[in-house]
This record gives C-alpha cells, sequence and structure tokens, in this order.
C-alpha cells in the first residue's frame, strides 16, 4: 500500500505548476493519489485505494488537481478515514452488485468517513482560499486518504487498458489558520416514471460554531435538471431563504464560489432540493449505478479550530419527506426548481448522457 512516508521523501514540490525545491514547510507541495493501473472488468465498478498519513505530523491540504477525463471515470471521491475499508492496496467499493472477481468488497472507509473532495464531468481543479485548508494526520480524526474511483463503463479497457485516474493532492505543513469542512446534504426515495420528482432534505445545525460556506457542488446522474441549496432562519412565524447556490448537474460537477456572504451558526437549517425529470416508463430509484439516480449538494466551509461533527445531512426522500412535510415555511419553490436564461447545459450546448 502506498504511504505518504512522511510526504518528503517524495521530493516533489509544486507552486502554480512550477517545480521548486526547498525545505520551508510553507512550500505547496503535491502528492499523487491514483489508482494502480486498474482494468475495471464490468460496468458500475467502483474501486478504492488508500494511503496512509505519516501519524507522527500534521498535514494541511490546500487543493486538488484531476488527473482523469469524463471518458474513463464516471465520479471520484477523496475521503478522509481514520481506518480505511480494508488494509489492501484497492478494494471493491460499490457493493456486491459492482464486485470484480479477485478483489474484496468493503465500504470506503471502516471508521471516520469525511469526504473532502468530489469530481465528476471534467470539472477543473480545486484550490481552498488563503489560509484555508483540511487539517490530516496526527492530531486529525483522519488518518487515512481513500480515492473511490465510480467506472460507469468497462468499455474503454476491453483492449487491455489500464488506468490510473485520481488526483493530485496539494498540502502545506505548515499550519493554517482556518479549517476547511464539506457538509453533505443528500436524499434517497424514488422518482416516478414520466415525471417531475422534488427530492429534498434539510437539517438544522446543532453545534455551537461559526461556519463560513464558501463553496458548493452539485451532483445527480442524468435526470437531474436543477440542484439548490439554501440557508433556512426562523423569523417568528416565517423562514428566510437564503440561496447557497443553484447549477445545472449536466455541467462540469466542480465546486462554484457562494456569492452571498453569510454564515451558519447553531439554530440555522440548511436544505436541498434536486429536481428531477424522468422520461422513463420505470420507477428509477436512488443507488449506486448508472441506472439509478443520486441526489447531492456538497457544502464547503471554513472555520476556526474543529470542523463540524456533522458531516452528512440525509433525507428518506420521495415519497416519505418533502419540505412541506419537514415544517419549512416559505418555499421558494420557482426559485429552488428554475435557473436563469443561459445557465442550463442545453442551452450552452452540452450533450446531456443517457444512461
Amino acid at each position: 500500500m502506498a504511504l505518504f512516508r512522511g510526504l518528503l521523501a517524495f521530493g516533489i514540490f509544486l507552486s502554480l505548476g512550477f517545480a521548486i525545491a526547498s525545505a520551508d514547510k510553507d512550500v505547496l507541495k503535491r502528492f499523487p493519489l491514483l489508482m494502480p493501473n486498474v482494468v475495471p472488468k464490468r460496468d458500475d465498478t467502483y474501486f478504492c485505494t488508500p494511503i496512509r498519513i505519516d501519524p507522527t505530523m500534521d498535514y494541511y491540504i490546500t487543493g486538488f488537481q484531476p488527473n482523469t477525463t469524463s471518458a474513463l471515470a464516471h465520479h471520484m471521491l477523496v475521503v478522509g478515514c481514520t481506518a480505511p475499508g480494508l488494509d489492501e492496496a484497492l478494494w471493491n467499493c460499490g457493493g456486491m452488485a459492482m464486485s470484480n472477481a479477485g478483489f474484496r468488497t468493503a465500504p470506503t472507509c471502516a471508521e471516520g468517513t469525511q469526504i473532502i473532495y468530489a469530481w465528476a464531468m471534467d470539472a477543473p481543479a480545486l484550490l481552498l482560499p488563503e489560509g484555508v485548508a483540511f487539517r490530516v494526520g496526527r492530531s486529525s480524526d483522519i488518518k487515512y486518504l481513500v480515492l473511490q474511483v465510480h467506472y460507469a463503463s468497462m468499455e474503454p479497457f476491453t483492449d487491455g487498458a489500464t488506468d490510473d485516474s485520481g488526483v493530485f493532492v496539494y498540502y502545506k505543513e505548515k499550519p493554517q489558520p482556518r479549517s476547511a469542512g464539506v457538509l453533505l446534504l443528500g436524499t434517497g426515495g424514488r422518482i416516478l416514471p414520466q415525471s417531475v420528482e422534488y427530492m429534498e432534505t434539510a437539517c438544522t445545525i446543532e453545534e455551537d460554531k461559526v461556519i463560513h460556506p464558501f463553496a458548493f457542488r452539485t451532483h445527480t446522474h442524468s435526470l437531474g435538471r436543477v440542484v439548490s441549496g439554501y440557508k433556512v432562519t426562523r423569523r417568528g412565524q416565517e423562514d428566510e431563504w437564503t440561496l447557497l447556490g443553484k447549477k445545472d448537474p449536466q455541467l462540469p460537477q466542480m465546486f462554484y464560489p457562494i456569492a452571498t456572504n453569510t454564515t451558519l451558526t447553531r439554530g440555522d437549517r440548511v436544505a436541498a432540493r434536486c429536481t428531477m425529470v424522468s422520461d422513463r416508463d420505470t420507477v428509477t430509484l436512488i443507488g449506486a449505478t448508472g441506472k439509478d439516480e443520486m441526489c447531492n449538494f456538497y457544502l464547503l466551509y471554513h472555520t476556526e479550530g474543529e470542523t463540524l461533527q456533522q458531516k452528512n445531512c440525509f433525507s428518506l426522500g420521495p415519497p416519505f419527506y418533502s419540505w412541506g412535510g419537514g415544517d419549512l415555511r416559505d418555499i421558494p419553490d420557482g426559485d429552488a426548481s428554475s435557473l436563469p436564461q443561459g445557465e442550463t447545459a442545453h442551452e450552452m450546448g452540452v450533450q446531456v448522457h443517457q444512461m
């Protein structure tokens, strides 16, 4: 299994793409977190590969550079774990239905799951703001980084080609003043045939912290048309909805900046909706394959000290949960399911891939 080995052993230091050599702990460096030349043997393969972080040091991750294309990988996650799903170089991590002969099946993490980066649809690199970083290593719960890659199709590998999709992780050794965190909002549920379905979730911030959202990312499969996320604040008998971000998920699924300068504190709620449009003759379920769907809104934030213990905000989705059924008021139905003219994938000439 690949190790950080203190990271310095690799001697790779990059600043804005140019290699330099320095012992300065404030220098930006990078580490390759890549698949070990894998060959998916079936469609909808999920492979995971880990790296163990040097337990004697803290590291501060400040950016991610993808090393793949949508022709190879459907999506990728970098997940921080207290313990990985397996102590092996490679395993199946998409469930038994997507298993590949010769590899054991296990979850991404056995303990302490924290998503810290997600990529899909040829999204570009992500660099965090100055002074903001994910802390990993000695004094963090993140002792391993696990790369998960979803291969929707095995077709690119039928000629024997291997794959090293993954990311280059940028980091510093110097402590950074602000801690980065990700809050993932998502749903379960189903989408009826020939229908428009709202898949919704909402949660209350219970911790006594001030967090500063600064970027968001949306993720669905092919039925998603709009994914939106909000801060919801109760004002007497009314709810005030502040848009955190919305996007057509058929566009590159990168982290986009949050335009509104706002904070989330104890008692505020976060809410997300995926507007799904199905022309299928069968019910579509939330699931891992390309024929299933997903409804995810990633909220990237920074804060002082430790990040939120709450990492996820999930609902059962339709028909079991909706915003109205969850006691939210003054719901902005039109705004949550529409985009300004010119901001849809269709208007931008992006081909929506139908599974």
